[in-house]
């Protein structure tokens, strides 16, 4: 009966010891399955967070460059333009302080209502200067 009993015992470890690796080989295959969802799932939020970085942030920044850019440009010509004035308007100063400096050397300065007018603004301002009025 001794026998039996070992061989009944030995049976049993057997067929225990097979469940038990049948049952590792199917927690191996379902853990493989979660790895695998789990990697998918990971896959789909990243390319959602990738989405909504490209509409919220990358979009209107890209959209603000493209605004600064023409801003940028029209800035440039309108500075070219202003160069251009200036330049125009030194000439004319220039022009305009070389004929005063001939008002000196003229016969007629004395009855010159040019050389009046710049002789009044120039008392004007030494009497504004005297009074603490300037700068």
């Amino acid at each position: 009966m001794n026998e039996w009993w070992n061989w009944l015992l030995g049976l049993l470890t057997l067929i225990a010891g097979g469940g038990w690796l049948f049952d590792k080989k199917r927690h191996r295959q379902e853990v493989e399955s979660i790895k695998a969802d789990n990697k998918k799932k990971d896959m789909e939020l990243s390319k959602m967070y990738v989405d909504e970085f490209k509409e919220n942030i990358a979009e209107p920044l890209r959209q603000e460059i493209e605004q600064l850019r023409t801003e940028v440009s029209e800035l440039r010509k309108e500075n070219a333009s202003l160069r251009r004035e200036t330049g125009g308007l030194r000439r004319e100063i220039k022009q305009l302080k070389d004929a005063i400096q001939k008002i000196y050397d003229c016969p007629h300065a004395a009855d010159c209502p040019v050389y009046d007018e710049l002789q009044k603004q120039q008392n004007d301002d030494e009497r504004t200067n005297q009074d603490g009025g300037g700068a």
